[in-house]
């Protein structure tokens, strides 16, 4: 079972923590008013709060009692949650869904060798496609939390300098608008200020994943990234899954991960199964017409660095970390050309124009364009959900 967490209302309701299960919510503020969650030694507050961060401060311990007793209950023969199916059960369609958490800080990661070297083969020809540091450590820059939006909340076209055609900056609305197809980490444990955190340990530190699509503006961030990385070009949205899928529901899908050669240093040196086959797919949807055409289709295995050496890098100077902290793993790309995972690698760079099955052509995302991304393990015993964002003039 998936059981991913989100927050919900109905309503003039207020919003709570519920369960996607298909396509109905089920309610666990209810689930704990009618007693099921009495025995578990959990403040059982946290169900009736609208972000997951109180939840998730609960610890390991306690999420997965509440998780093992949601299993119980849903595959006990004898129904028990039927009988009050009409206070439990919300229909999804009818509901709306929140950001999930409340984050304080929020971190983009560069973290798949396909990706980074398709990029630097793009604007870097002459040289190597990876920057000599690329293999020694996960490549980061700290984005900007405040504009993380729930899945189906609208995205503006940005505004801001880049070069025109004579190569003098210009100011005005982006002209190559992108999606990044990423993965978002999300931290359910605290770490010290000062205090790294393993990368045996990182992974305590972890509540689950979300689906996550970090829109980019190219021109923008052409322009601006030199010397100090992005601003304008990647602050003004990225939105991310209503669902949270818990690391636990993935144990059956961890998988090992790329030969890591040059030997990262000691603090990054991993052992076990820590990537995990999550298949990930781009829908596109036109103003022009509403059927879904699939631009890449990846895989999460890509990702050259892990999850617990993200943060294990990240924390490794002291820097802490905070409950509803996002770690995002960069867009994630396999190695053919329809496994991209961005518009910038699809088209290489506005270079090679794709021609969709319903006759437009595309090189960067117009106004009226729907942007979909899913993600699933196995035979669909895993279910990210989605993550959908409509482009605005």
């Amino acid at each position: 079972m998936t059981l991913p967490y989100g927050i919900f209302s109905t309503g003039d309701s207020t919003p709570r923590v519920g369960v996607r299960l298909d396509d109905q919510i089920l309610d666990l503020e209810m689930v704990e008013r009618l007693g099921f969650f009495d025995d578990l030694a959990i403040d059982r507050t946290v169900f009736a709060k609208p972000v997951l961060n109180d939840f998730m401060e609960l610890g390991k311990t306690a999420c997965r009692a509440v998780r093992q007793r949601l299993i119980d209950l849903l595959n006990d023969p004898e129904k028990p949650l039927d009988g009050f199916a009409d206070f439990v059960f919300i229909d999804a369609a009818l509901a709306t869904h929140h950001l999930p958490i409340r984050i304080g800080d929020y971190t983009d990661f560069y973290a798949s060798e396909e990706h980074a070297s398709n990029v630097g083969r793009m604007f870097r020809p002459q040289a190597e496609p990876l920057l000599p540091n690329w293999k020694h450590l996960p490549v980061a820059y700290h984005g900007r939390a405040s504009s993380i939006v729930v899945s189906g909340t609208p995205v503006r076209r940005p505004n801001g300098q880049f070069l025109g055609p004579d190569q003098q900056p210009v100011f005005g609305p982006s002209r190559a608008l992108d999606f990044e197809l990423e993965l978002g980490i999300v931290i359910g444990k605290p770490s010290k200020l000062g205090e790294p955190v393993s990368v045996d340990d990182a992974e305590s530190h972890i509540f689950g994943l979300v689906l996550f699509n970090d829109w980019s503006a190219r021109d923008i961030q052409r322009w601006e990234y030199q010397p100090l990385g992005p601003f304008l070009g990647k602050n003004f949205a990225s939105s991310m899954s209503p669902w949270v899928v818990p690391l636990e529901a993935l144990d059956q899908f961890r998988i090992d991960g790329p030969h890591q050669q040059p030997v990262p240093l000691p603090y990054l040196q991993s052992s076990g199964k820590k990537h995990f086959d999550i298949h990930l797919e781009v829908i596109l949807q036109t103003a022009e017409n509403s059927q879904e055409i699939v631009l890449s289709r990846t895989n999460a295995s890509h990702l050259y660095w892990n999850a617990a050496q993200l943060i294990a890098h990240h924390t490794v100077n002291g820097c802490n970390l905070n409950v509803g902290d996002l770690l995002a793993t960069g867009t994630i790309s396999g190695s053919s050309p329809t496994s991209y995972g961005s518009l910038l690698e699809l088209t290489w760079n506005g270079t090679r124009p794709l021609a969709l099955p319903n006759g437009e052509i595309r090189t960067f995302l117009h106004d009226g364009d729907t942007v979909i991304l899913r993600g699933w393990a196995g035979e669909n015993e895993v279910i990210f959900g989605e993550v959908i964002g409509k482009i605005k003039a």
